[in-house]
C-alpha cells in the first residue's frame, strides 16, 4: 500500500510563503550591503576602484527585472528592483561626479 500523501504542517523552503519571505529578506540584505559603497562615494567623496561597467550592468539588469516583475505583477520582483535602480544610479552618478 503506497504512503498517504499528507501536507507537511511545518513550512519548508519549498512552500511559497517561506520562499517569498526568503526572497524578500535576501533583497533587503543585499541592498543593505550596498549602502557602504554608496556612502563611500557620496560621503567620503571616493570613487576610486568603482567599475562603471559593472554598476551599469547591474543597473541595466535591474531595469529589465523591473519590467519583467511589472509584467508578472510580482511585487517580490519589481519592488526590490526599484531599490536597486536607486542604489545603482547613486553609485554611477557618484562615480561620475567624484571619479
Amino acid at each position: 500500500m503506497p504512503p498517504n500523501p499528507v501536507a507537511s504542517p511545518v513550512p519548508t523552503l519549498h512552500s511559497p510563503g517561506v520562499f517569498h519571505r526568503l526572497l524578500g529578506s535576501l533583497s533587503i540584505f543585499t541592498m543593505l550591503m550596498t549602502i557602504p559603497q554608496v556612502l563611500t562615494i557620496w560621503v567620503g567623496h571616493r570613487a576610486a576602484g568603482v567599475s562603471m561597467l559593472s554598476w551599469t550592468a547591474y543597473l541595466a539588469s535591474a531595469v529589465v527585472w523591473l519590467w519583467y516583475g511589472i509584467q508578472k505583477r510580482d511585487k517580490n520582483i519589481y519592488l526590490p528592483c526599484l531599490g536597486w535602480i536607486l542604489f545603482d544610479g547613486a553609485v554611477i552618478v557618484g562615480a561620475l561626479f567624484y571619479g
